[in-house]
């Protein structure tokens, strides 16, 4: 198999991949009234599943800006070796909306280890230029409008919490409208320790819920706030919050998860998960040195 499409050993994900969806099918055989969607496909196309999400994964580390010339150019004239059923690229697309469900329970399988320190935000997705948006019909009634600090979007809203590590802990999407607190008890109910989000999650009954199961809702304070005092170190990781400002912008300028050229719902969805699964291949992924982290006994400061 090639070994390497830019910073990505496609190998180890096609082992991955396929290690995972023989284990899927097993567990399939066991609760017969499952539906096999591994055996049904297999039936359909030459190609397996397995071969299908790793191309469509290996994509968002290709470098190339379409699918299309990435199937075409790359795949097609120097990968049969390693895909010795490659099928047409219109067929190809019309796989893709299969391998759905299994890519969502593989990168649920491919989340970073829950170390104490969590770092949130949200990030916009738009699905068209906003002079579009009255003619748009692809996403017509999942979508909607969305302001940041930078100017208003339409789209859908995506929801991430990275560890210090910058490995992925929790993913959501959500419309362009919908608050940023909103999903942050689902996002977090597995997390424990610190969680370090921007001023839009300020919220006292927000604190309150996440403190009950052990988390702790640390941010900045807004100017016509009374301000508090924090530990020196709590201060020190808010300062270092722009980590996943930088992992969102990896994941729209590397591994691609933002376009407007997408034709159905589903295969919007097969390249937002892809694009996050290939994240987590990087090897080498935005973090932060917490060699000091052990600061606690040191005096807090204010803001």
């Amino acid at each position: 198999m090639a070994k390497i499409v830019s910073h990505l050993d496609v190998t180890q994900i096609f082992c991955d991949v396929d290690d995972f969806c023989q284990q899927f099918e097993r567990h399939c055989q066991q609760y017969p009234q499952l539906p096999s969607i591994l055996r049904e496909k297999r039936s359909r196309s030459r190609m397996s599943l397995s071969e299908v999400m790793t191309i469509v994964i290996a994509f968002h580390g290709s470098g190339f800006r379409t699918f299309k010339d990435f199937y075409t150019l790359c795949v097609v004239p120097h990968w049969h070796k390693a895909f010795p059923n490659l099928v047409s690229y219109n067929r190809f697309v019309e796989l893709m909306p299969w391998t759905l469900m299994l890519l969502c329970c593989f990168l649920h399988t491919r989340q970073g280890e829950i170390t104490g320190i969590s770092f949130i935000d949200s990030t916009p997705i738009e699905v068209c230029h906003p002079c579009r948006s009255k003619s748009h019909r692809v996403f017509e009634g999942l979508v909607g409008w969305g302001k940041n600090s930078m100017s208003w979007h339409y789209g859908f809203k995506l929801h991430l919490i990275i560890n210090e590590r910058g490995e992925l802990l929790a993913f959501k999407l959500t419309a362009g409208n919908v608050d940023d607190r909103k999903p942050v008890p689902d996002l977090a109910k597995d997390l424990i320790g610190k969680l370090f989000g921007d001023r839009g999650y300020i919220s006292q009954p927000l604190f309150e819920k996440l403190f009950e199961q052990g988390l702790q809702l640390i941010t900045r304070y807004k100017k016509n706030m009374k301000q508090k005092l924090v530990k020196l170190i709590d201060k020190i990781l808010l300062r270092k919050r722009s980590l996943i400002e930088t992992v969102n912008d990896q994941l729209k300028n590397i591994s691609q998860i933002e376009h407007s050229r997408h034709r159905s719902v589903w295969n919007f969805l097969v390249n937002l998960f892809a694009g996050l699964t290939a994240y987590t291949y990087l090897p080498k992924k935005p973090s932060i040195d917490l060699q000091h982290k052990g600061l606690p006994a040191l005096p807090p400061a204010m803001f």
